[in-house]
């Protein structure tokens, strides 16, 4: 039973219906401000506070351990046989055979097969499919800025890190790329730092893909064009050995130590020839060496790096840089610690023939040398503060030169693609890349690869892809623009135009300072004819004794003018002071007698 409880109640107990109308605001309370009360509160200026209706959430950021990989490799061999059959035997594949080839299924599956095959092959023939039907259009390029992004980073794997002096990219695509590692700071490496340099699959930069174990550290690191698997390499002590990848880290071969360098070897190079084996390296000892790789019991040929051509060891300019170019197999060049550099002729009949001129480069060592690869006749060469571009065929002074920059350079190369363009390296971490048809004074990019010293440079042959490497062994792989790495219209054209007249502005000021220098000689020789004969020619001592003579008496001349200068400065003051005393008593003496006047 539900139980139900009605209220009621009367309409009129409800109150008076609200009835609602529109009129005019109207002012009951007026209340008036009372200055009284303003103590009683504290005034506040207005403040806009935003608020968002969101959770409000922390950022963290957290750096979880490096997770290596490992490559691992399996070998197919010859599948497909029974158990019973040995694929090696000869004779029991031969029995096999003939047993499936009896068999009635293997002929009907032959024909089946052979006819697919046939209209494969009729199919072929009848369309080319790797036919370029719009080869001769020829697509117009949108301009992009010239940029560059990093790939990968490649980090020295030991606590204790070395330098990376030098790049090698493996010579059957940009796949790989051998770095050698070294402590060029003498007596600076302890005995806990590695002697490892390594090879690096670009994609990959967790854990090196090879690793190469000298005896002591590399300076130096080259594949062979050849032989994808052969690298020679310029030990730290001088010592020349190369490695087979096939056959282990451990060297092949090494050049003894009494028949190799004396110094650290900065430059190896892999020489043009039927065998392949030829290399030669250079070293600041002043040596260049030459190397058969089946024989690297002593040199094949030596050349020492001596200006006078007199070939002593003694006075050699120490060799930090070096240039081979395969089309002019007879000639390379070398880059000298004294800031020269020197071209040789290997085929010359005597050593003094070898050394056929000498380039005053730079004001430091020449850390870089390249022939264009477009022009070789004009090289790169990078020292000091500076890249300079020489021609062969003048010797005094290069054609072009880069502004003198903040931070030392450090090494540089040839664009491979394009002849206008070259990389340089800083000390300060910058890499820049070079235009010289687009910008001349300063470089086109610049990039801030790391915050420490660049060391080393290397382009790939397809001038898409570049490494560069740090002191810390920090190895930086970059990616150009398309514009950096693309042949321009009518560039080589341009480039040849540009070299041509830089040239000629070279010999008309080199003639031109020629016929000054003779003049001045003349002139020299003439004085010296109208002094009288009786005064001999000076001999050393006497000269220093002139000189010093002659620079007592123009510190004195200058002391005389000094003093002159100051005694007429000091009586002009005098006068000043003079003139206005007189002035001064001839005012007083003119209002004495207006006082007298007065009286």
């Amino acid at each position: 039973m539900e139980i139900v409880y009605v209220y009621t109640k009367k309409r009129n107990e409800f109150g008076r219906q609200c009835n609602f109308s529109d009129r005019q605001a109207e002012l009951h309370v007026d209340i008036l401000p009372d200055e009284s009360l303003s103590s009683n509160f504290v005034e506040k200026n207005p403040v806009d506070t935003g608020i968002q209706c969101v959770q409000e959430m922390s950022e963290h950021e957290v750096n979880t351990e490096r997770f290596e990989t490992e490559s691992r490799g399996i070998n197919h061999v010859e599948g497909g046989w029974p158990k019973d059959v040995n694929p090696s035997e000869v004779e029991q594949v031969l029995r096999y055979r003939k047993k499936v080839e009896k068999d009635e299924m293997y002929i009907n599956t032959i024909q089946m097969l052979g006819g697919v095959m046939e209209h494969t092959i009729k199919q072929n023939n009848a369309i080319d499919i790797y036919e370029d039907y719009f080869n001769d259009l020829h697509v117009e390029q949108t301009e992009e800025p010239p940029s560059a992004k990093t790939i990968n980073v490649f980090r020295d794997p030991n606590e204790i890190k070395r330098t990376a002096t030098h790049l090698s990219w493996y010579p059957d695509g940009a796949r790989k790329l051998a770095v050698a590692y070294s402590n060029l700071e003498f007596q600076k490496s302890s005995s806990d730092t590695s002697m490892d340099s390594y090879i690096w699959d670009i994609e990959n930069p967790n854990k090196p893909d090879f690793t190469i174990k000298p005896v002591s550290p590399l300076v130096c690191l080259e594949y062979n064009p050849k032989d994808s698997h052969v690298l020679v390499g310029g030990c730290y002590n001088g010592q020349i050995a190369y490695w087979d990848t096939r056959k282990g880290p451990q060297p092949v071969e090494m050049s003894p130590v009494e028949h190799s360098h004396r110094d650290p070897v900065y430059k190896v190079i892999w020489l043009q020839s039927k065998t392949g084996t030829e290399c030669f390296s250079a070293s600041t000892d002043g040596q260049v060496l030459w190397w058969d790789t089946r024989k690297l019991g002593e040199p094949t040929e030596k050349l020492i790096m001596d200006p006078s051509k007199k070939m002593n060891l003694e006075k050699a300019q120490g060799v930090i840089s070096l240039e081979y170019e395969p089309t002019i197999p007879t000639k390379f060049m070398v880059g000298t610690e004294q800031g020269t550099v020197i071209s040789c002729n290997r085929k010359a009949k005597t050593p003094m023939e070898k050394i056929v001129s000498i380039y005053p480069a730079h004001l430091g060592p020449v850390y870089s040398l390249q022939r264009n690869p477009f022009f070789p006749k004009n090289f790169l060469t990078v020292g000091d503060w500076t890249a300079r571009i020489w021609s062969e065929d003048i010797r005094e002074s290069s054609i072009m030169w880069t502004k003198y920059h903040m931070s030392y350079m450090t090494d540089s190369c040839w664009s491979p693609i394009r002849p206008a363009v070259f990389f340089t390296t800083k000390m300060d971490g910058t890499l820049d890349v070079w235009d010289f048809l687009f910008k001349q004074n300063d470089p086109t990019l610049s990039l801030q690869v790391t915050d420490e010293a660049l060391h080393s440079l290397r382009i790939q042959d397809q001038g898409r892809f570049i490494a560069t490497g740090s002191q810390s062994g920090t190895t930086t792989l970059l990616e150009l623009s398309s514009g950096l790495c693309t042949m321009q219209r009518n560039e080589k054209a341009s480039v040849t135009a540009m070299f041509e007249r830089e040239q000629r502005r070279e010999k008309i000021l080199e003639s031109r300072h020629r016929e000054m220098r003779l003049k001045q000689r003349s002139t020299s020789q003439q004085d010296k004819q109208d002094e009288p004969e009786d005064g001999g020619d000076y001999e050393e001592e006497d000269l220093v004794a002139r000189a010093e003579k002659d620079f007592y008496d123009a510190i004195e001349a200058e002391k005389k003018s000094r003093e002159a200068k100051e005694a007429k400065r000091k009586e002009a003051e005098a006068k000043e002071q003079d003139q206005g005393d007189t002035i001064a008593e001839e005012k007083g003496d003119g209002e004495k007698d207006g006082e007298e006047n007065a009286e």
